[in-house]
């Protein structure tokens, strides 16, 4: 081939790459907690991706992802800027980004709740204490990662114990999801789980709860949840009081559709301050080091 020829091809390809790198580095990624089953958070966050782009100029794009901590990863390496993460993932993903702030959170993750849910064989009911009528049953949380299917949980087992929860139940195990805990203990595979209460409260109203196999028992105090983290770098990515934009159009989302499929109400302002209550209880149980 001629020096020509080569030349030709290089500015040819150079021509080709350039364009397709700056829409790249223009493109701005998003991910969330993969807390439910992955159609439903496909749905909910293409429309979200739909609504920002709207609001903020540029190309947004959502990429799911299969574990809390791929999440976390996703956003420490910058291929995602924005992350709908739970309390304990947020915590852990600003750790690792400096300047890092949560952004928004939904109207429900201020005072969030986990619920305890159990087989009706075994004959536990719903009371205002976690009792120890439980003790010796088969138990899952949801994911390792998850503030409302597995820190919390753990945080209360342990305070109402003096235990871990491997010492108090017969076995234990971690379903994945908050959906999958239903299903595992509707099912009976394991006699009780922990679980966010907005996907109980959901699936109840959309009557997928077998409500003769499973029950409520048992529901925590509150805690800061959910929320939206961005990455700190993002101005100097995307301009100046990018930052504010994307704050401002969470906010101001109110989409019923799309607040329906969370479950919100609606987002309201978070700060990090705001989850070192979280931060406090995971390095207690040893989950943050």
């Amino acid at each position: 081939m001629s020096l020509k020829l080569i030349r030709k091809f290089t500015l040819s390809a150079l021509l080709v790459a350039t364009p397709f790198a700056s829409a790249m580095a223009q493109t701005f990624v998003f991910t969330a907690i993969p807390d439910e089953d992955e159609t439903k958070l496909v749905e909910r966050f293409r429309g979200v991706a739909e609504y920002l782009e709207s609001r903020l100029d540029v190309d947004v794009r959502y990429i799911p992802v299969k574990s809390y901590a791929a999440a976390v990863s996703a956003f420490r390496n910058n291929q995602v800027q924005l992350a709908w993460f739970g309390g304990l993932s947020g915590v852990q993903a600003r750790g690792l980004v400096p300047g890092s702030q949560a952004l928004a959170q939904g109207v429900e993750d201020e005072a969030f709740v986990t619920y305890f849910i159990a087989n009706t064989s075994t004959g536990l009911e719903p009371s205002d204490e976690l009792t120890d009528d439980v003790r010796g049953k088969t138990f899952t949380f949801g994911s390792k990662g998850s503030t409302s299917g597995r820190l919390m949980p753990e945080f209360h087992i342990r305070e109402t114990f003096g235990e871990a929860p491997e010492e108090v139940f017969s076995r234990v195990g971690f379903s994945g999801n908050h959906s999958r805990t239903i299903r595992l203990v509707e099912a009976g595979t394991y006699e009780v789980g922990a679980l966010n209460f907005q996907v109980w409260e959901k699936e109840l109203a959309d009557g997928t709860i077998d409500t003769d196999a499973v029950q409520v028992i048992w529901k925590t105090p509150t805690y800061p949840d959910y929320q939206w983290t961005i990455r700190g770098d993002v101005d100097a990515q995307y301009g100046e009081g990018f930052t504010d934009r994307v704050r401002q159009a969470l906010l101001e989302l109110d989409d019923p559709a799309l607040l329906e499929s969370f479950p919100r109400s609606g987002f309201i302002p978070a700060s990090n301050a705001d989850y070192e209550p979280i931060r406090k209880v995971a390095e207690e149980i040893g989950i943050l080091d």
